[in-house]
């Protein structure tokens, strides 16, 4: 298993959340969660920590998925995606069905699993 690999792709998924979550889709996520304001002080740290070390959690699975199966490189992408919408994207779809959110809240959230996964198994693929 390549840890440096994992640490990059968990860094590339974060980066993805960055920029999904600010400049791409922040003020459609923010009026759908009715969140109106930023965290502060140390709630942001906490956040970004416990963020980035799920994302990492998730990430160390489809490594070890990918080592555990000896996956060819089209392999490895199918992989990727295929845990962001077969797995994460249904997850969070029955969650948000008993919360009552939203279409476009879901739509935007699972979006950002699938990009994410997406680029974090390119990742993993570049450092073989």
């Amino acid at each position: 298993m390549n840890i440096f690999a994992v640490a990059m792709a968990s860094i590339a998924f974060f980066a993805v959340g960055a920029i999904w979550y600010g400049v791409l889709f922040g003020k459609a996520w923010q009026r759908e969660t009715g969140i109106t304001e930023a965290p502060h002080g140390a709630q942001v740290g906490k956040i970004m920590v416990l963020t980035l070390a799920f994302e990492m959690l998730v990430v160390l699975m489809l490594e070890h998925t990918i080592a555990r199966t000896g996956a060819s490189d089209r392999a490895i992408m199918m992989i990727a995606i295929g845990f962001g919408l077969s797995i994460m994207t249904p997850a969070i779809g029955i969650n948000y069905l008993h919360q009552r959110k939203s279409l476009t809240l879901f739509l935007i959230d699972a979006g950002h699993f699938v990009v994410g996964m997406a680029l974090a198994g390119a990742v993993l693929l570049s450092l073989r």
